[in-house]
């Protein structure tokens, strides 16, 4: 599990591509690595991966097609920056929204709202999960925990602030780049139950 609080980015150092899998290297920065068993649990970008042959500055992951089928991972290439997060422990202070790195979907950035020091950006929302996303509900972008903003019909507003810009690679994206997107979990259960409960009231 994560809390979708990224702890820093990273450089992808190299990408080999093989017949049903990719293998993803990163450079990870200064003491990311520290006491990092091989065959933890990352989330990269939100999607949770397995490490693999961890070194003191870099990391391995093995991607397989059913992963970058539903994710951004697909397109990734030597030199993107990626966020990390490393898996919560049962003592971490949850800053954000529990988070279990499995992406719902893609979703497509539609506008990007310039600011001073901010930036809103609307990206949009698939139709099979439409009614998951909520104003001022938990999402997962690109494994940040985030706040929804404004709901329109097949897409949404983030708002971000100056230090998740710092902080993450949402700074960094461009109009019609996808991100991947996780539901929280919580408010699937809570909507799920009352579609449920409707139904069998009219039934």
């Amino acid at each position: 599990m994560f809390s979708g609080i990224v702890s820093h980015k990273a450089k992808v150092s190299k990408v080999q591509n093989f017949n049903d899998f990719i293998r993803i290297h990163i450079s990870t920065p200064k003491n990311f690595n520290n006491g990092l068993k091989k065959g933890a649990s990352i989330s990269v970008n939100g999607v949770c991966l397995t490490s693999k042959d961890n070194g003191i500055t870099n990391l391995k992951f093995d991607v397989i097609e059913e992963t970058l089928l539903k994710t951004n991972l697909k397109s990734i290439s030597k030199g993107d920056i990626v966020n990390l997060e490393r898996s919560i422990k049962a003592s971490s202070e949850i800053g954000g929204h529990l988070m279990s790195g499995h992406i719902h979907f893609t979703g497509e950035v539609k506008k990007i709202f310039e600011k001073e020091n901010t930036k809103d950006i609307k990206i949009s929302i698939s139709k099979n999960y439409s009614d998951y996303v909520l104003e001022k509900g938990y999402i997962g972008i690109n494994g940040c925990s985030l706040t929804i903003g404004k709901v329109f019909k097949n897409q949404f507003n983030i708002h971000l602030i100056p230090e998740t810009l710092k902080i993450t690679n949402l700074d960094k994206l461009e109009e019609k780049d996808l991100v991947n997107i996780e539901i929280d979990q919580t408010t699937i259960a809570i909507v799920d139950t009352v579609k449920k409960t409707l139904a069998a009231q009219k039934s």
